[in-house]
């Protein structure tokens, strides 16, 4: 009985350990203009929060990491500079996720 208790145990604790290893790393998006303040929103799947120049979502998923993603960002908080995180955005695509983006003064007068 001691035996499966503690085969029990163990197994709990490499699944415990593997969903922390599976999990991804924190998305930072950079913003070309900040926003005037904070600004919290659900896209792709992740809690994106913003202030100043920066958006970031601390527990993204596989769908968060992608150009449309990356659209919803910059409809709500304007052009993006930089998508990075454990895969990031190239240049090609972060013109793509810019044809999205909410004119500058929108950004900044939306609470």
């Amino acid at each position: 009985m001691k035996l499966q208790t503690l085969a029990a145990a163990c197994g709990a604790l490499v699944c415990l350990s593997a969903t922390a290893a599976l999990a991804e790393d924190p998305i930072t998006v950079t913003l070309a203009q900040p926003v005037a303040q904070p600004v919290k929103f659900i896209a792709g799947g992740a809690i994106f929060n913003c202030r100043g120049d920066a958006c970031i979502a601390n527990a993204p998923t596989s769908q968060t990491y992608g150009v449309d993603t990356c659209k919803k960002v910059a409809a709500k908080v304007g052009a993006v500079t930089a998508f990075a995180g454990r895969r990031s955005l190239d240049g090609t695509r972060l013109s793509r996720c810019n044809v999205a983006a909410a004119p500058a003064e929108t950004t900044i007068a939306r609470k």
